[in-house]
């Protein structure tokens, strides 16, 4: 007999069908006991005649296999249930649970969660986030697919850092000293000057930074696109606030049922996303909320001010800052006048899902602009080599998928968005 998945149940009323899954609850009265089963696409109560049928023997998450009728009924799932006729455990549940999946919400602290991240997912709740991740990844190659773009996938063993600075894992690679991949940018770079034009990757990338924070990873999954023959960089902003669009009607629309488990909110973007300039952002700050101390970059506080006042003031949970200071963006970054550049970070809810801009695409320039930031161009000759064969100008950006989960979802905590988590101190499961 085929196996009947609990979503497609309805379409089986008073038909016996085959059903798997796992035990998710057990209720036992003097002569009919309840089991709930939960497979992939939900839950469903079967009703088992205990003079018939022994279920003295199962344990909550045991995994089983049940025939029986398809009749209707009217219960707190479905408006209909299954008559057992036969239950036949595939595998035992061995011990006593760790965490109790069977309740409303999972009533446990983050690390007691992680710690039993198999078992955690397995919860309606957790399982929904990722559900939407999914529809988010879903999301983002979809569009991009449909505006010609061609997913590549890049090296995570690389020979130096793209990023610069000391922000690197060392890996031994044989007779070598190789880097786990900050980022795939150079070769993103090098696909659009390749031919390719258009390109993007879902990929890891790794961070060795020493915060322990609730908005870093060690390890995490960015979404990242680069764009050749570009006007400027409003384009690639424009063009992420259409991907965004389409991402978030997306998730409205194909995640309905995940969002109302986790009693999320997705914001609309009904205009243009605010785009101020990083100076005038300072300026901001001190007036409006009496912030100073900024050099250069913006702190968590300085982050979540600016999105009180674009929401506040602008009506929009999105603000791009623009024109960030050219000695705090990497070396590939296209300066604008000696001290700011062309490049952007977008904020989503008070913290940064994307940093973006438009890149050097001359080797003059490149190899200049490599020394005001202090580095040795000869250590990066296999990337720079490329821009002596005609790179046209070009741009793009790397989405943070942990974050732009965690915070459309409303968390405290991005680990929460993270399948498995790798952070400072994390390397289980």
């Amino acid at each position: 007999m085929k196996r009947i998945m609990v979503n497609e149940l309805s379409n089986h009323i008073n038909e016996k069908a085959q059903i798997k899954g796992w035990v998710h609850r057990i209720r036992k009265l003097k002569s009919i006991t309840f089991i709930i089963l939960r497979d992939r696409t939900g839950l469903v109560q079967c009703v088992v005649n205990n003079e018939e049928i022994n279920a003295g023997e199962i344990k909550l998450e045991s995994v089983v296999y049940i025939i029986g009728t398809v009749l209707e009924s009217k219960n707190n799932l479905n408006p209909f249930e299954v008559s057992v006729e036969k239950i036949n455990i595939i595998n035992s549940s061995l011990e006593e649970l760790p965490i109790e999946i069977n309740k409303e919400n999972l009533e446990v602290n983050l690390d007691t969660m992680l710690n039993n991240r198999m078992l955690s997912l397995r919860h309606e709740k957790v399982n929904s986030i990722f559900k939407i991740q999914n529809i988010i990844v879903e999301g983002f190659r979809e569009f991009l697919n449909q505006e010609n773009f061609t997913e590549i996938s890049t090296p995570k063993l690389v020979e130096g850092g793209a990023e610069g600075g000391t922000e690197v894992f060392k890996v031994q690679y044989f007779e070598k000293q190789a880097y786990l991949a900050q980022s795939p940018q150079f070769y993103k770079q090098m696909m659009v000057g390749a031919g390719f034009e258009r390109v993007y990757e879902v990929g890891h990338v790794y961070r060795a930074e020493e915060h322990n924070t609730n908005r870093h990873l060690n390890e995490y999954i960015s979404m990242d696109l680069e764009i050749g023959f570009i006007e400027g960089v409003e384009e690639i902003m424009s063009l992420e606030e259409k991907l965004l669009k389409y991402i978030l009607k997306k998730v409205t629309e194909e995640g309905e049922n995940y969002l109302d488990i986790l009693k999320a909110e997705v914001p609309s973007i009904k205009n243009k996303i605010p785009r101020i300039k990083f100076s005038e952002a300072i300026e901001i700050l001190k007036k409006e909320y009496n912030k100073t101390g900024l050099d250069g970059d913006m702190d968590p506080e300085g982050e979540k001010l600016i999105y009180k006042y674009a929401k506040e003031k602008l009506g929009c949970d999105f603000i791009f800052l623009t024109h960030y200071p050219r000695k705090k963006r990497p070396m590939y970054t296209m300066p604008c006048g000696n001290e700011e550049t062309h490049s952007f970070d977008l904020l989503f809810r008070g913290i940064e899902i994307t940093t973006g801009g438009q890149r050097i695409h001359e080797y003059s320039m490149l190899i200049e602009n490599m020394r005001y930031k202090g580095l040795n161009p000869e250590n990066y000759e296999s990337y720079t080599s490329n821009f002596k064969y005609g790179m046209p100008p070009h741009g793009g950006l790397a989405i943070g998928l942990e974050r732009i989960t965690f915070k459309l979802l409303g968390f405290e905590n991005v680990r929460e968005a993270s399948l498995i988590p790798r952070d400072r101190t994390r390397l289980m499961p």
